[in-house]
């Protein structure tokens, strides 16, 4: 179920060779079926302590507490199912890639996912015993989109047809992996904080390949808006800003679902535990409070036919905690886009919807709202969706641009290049060989 028809191809990929943080990949070609993964876990800190919860300041533990068994596998095997879904997601994606620049990216990110899995199905081996084995074997069964045995979270079955819900899925769905990454490393289980540690590392390269690469699709969006007249780009083959924001509208909405609910019974028990902290529990200087026990997270949502405010108890707001990080990280990367417009002389601003908007799970879910939070009428938000998500002639216009470019250093039209290689190398570079017969 991995990359389609690319399994002899010598792919310019970096390997882990060390949890340091210089030095800790090689740059080489390598067919992605001999591409080896390992296991790295950071190494021990001495002495480590569990730093929020109920057990704060107890020591960390080396095997699996049995009174946290369950929900420290569940945690794992969530976590792990998503990193081979993203791959099925993919896995067809090559046969239309825009560059041999973003082939490779594409390919980098899927190995990389691949050894985010094997990290993850080593915990479940190595601590969890028969259970252990036997939920790795279902990852096995399980597929995206698979109606019989689909992946466990909705954003992981859902079709990725071309290469801008790629650079989405990318942005948005991997600092999800970012942020879910970044509260399991404060874990109190050490083996779970050491391997997600190290994940971290790889996951900044997913990350950037989405921000660059819809960065760079507004780029060429811009550019071709300065050279045609009436500004439609469809007759140069490029992607309206509109179409763009809906995918983004799209993308994000399904990514805030991944979070789970707003008031969550099982947040504030693996925050209890001391299972599962907050994005920068120990490090970042705005969180004091270890143990959450006292304070409110105030949030409005529909009850009773109008609009209210409600507190949830800190420790069940936990995944509100966490979605928060992750919006003010996607705000700066919107930003960073809306400049790039800007500097072309383009008056368009991108933003990112309402966290009631297209919600699938959560306080807001089936709910019509528009992408400014506004509550709208059932019949009021059908006449209107088409505006703000991608219709089914949006999705068909973008896949028709999806033409696979093979030759070093040339680009879809769709797309600008990047502003510089990788590791050093020129545009041009054949970051993916191709014999003449495949």
């Amino acid at each position: 179920m991995g990359p389609d028809g690319l399994q002899e191809n010598d792919v310019y990929l970096r390997t882990a060779v060390s949890v340091d943080s210089s030095g800790w990949a090689h740059y080489d070609y390598v067919k992605m079926p001999d591409y080896r993964w390992g296991i790295f876990l950071t190494p021990p800190e001495k002495d480590r302590t569990i730093g929020f919860g109920d057990n704060a300041n107890m020591a960390a533990w080396d095997k699996v507490p049995g009174e946290f068994r369950s929900d420290l596998r569940r945690i794992i095997v969530t976590q792990a199912d998503t990193e081979p879904a993203s791959v099925e997601q993919q896995r067809l994606l090559g046969h239309s890639c825009p560059s041999l620049y973003d082939l490779r990216n594409l390919l980098q990110v899927n190995v990389e996912e691949g050894r985010h899995l094997w990290a993850m199905v080593h915990l479940l081996h190595e601590y969890f015993g028969k259970d252990g084995r036997d939920e790795a074997e279902e990852m096995l069964v399980r597929r995206s989109g698979n109606p019989d045995t689909p992946r466990i979270l909705a954003a992981f079955n859902k079709p990725i047809d071309d290469w801008l819900s790629f650079f989405c899925f990318t942005m948005f769905t991997d600092r999800d992996g970012k942020f879910q990454l970044g509260a399991l490393a404060e874990s109190g289980f050490d083996p779970l904080a050491r391997a997600t540690r190290f994940m971290l590392t790889e996951e900044a390269h997913h990350l950037f390949v989405g921000d660059t690469g819809i960065q760079r699709v507004l780029q060429r969006t811009c550019q071709l808006m300065n050279e045609i007249p009436d500004g439609d780009v469809t007759q140069r083959g490029g992607i309206p800003l509109q179409v763009v924001q809906k995918y983004i509208n799209f993308w994000y909405s399904a990514s805030m679902d991944l979070f789970g609910g707003e008031d969550s019974s099982n947040a504030a028990n693996y925050f209890g535990a001391g299972l599962k902290g907050r994005f920068g529990e120990q490090k970042d200087k705005k969180i004091s409070d270890h143990l959450a026990l006292d304070g409110y997270y105030e949030l409005e949502w529909m009850d009773n036919g109008h609009m209210s405010n409600h507190q949830i108890p800190m420790r069940r707001a936990m995944n509100l905690v966490l979605r928060d990080s992750y919006k003010e990280d996607c705000e700066k990367a919107v930003r960073r886009w809306n400049k790039v417009v800007a500097k072309m002389g383009v008056d368009f601003e991108l933003t990112l919807p309402s966290q009631r908007f297209n919600r699938e799970i959560g306080v807001y879910m089936n709910q019509p709202f528009s992408p400014s939070g506004e509550m709208l009428s059932a019949e009021d938000y059908q006449s209107k969706v088409s505006n703000w998500l991608p219709t089914e002639e949006d999705r068909a216009y973008v896949i028709s641009l999806m033409v696979q470019v093979r030759e070093p250093g040339k680009f879809a039209g769709w797309i600008a290049p990047p502003a510089k290689g990788i590791q050093g190398n020129p545009l041009d570079f054949p970051y993916v060989k191709f014999d003449h017969n495949n």
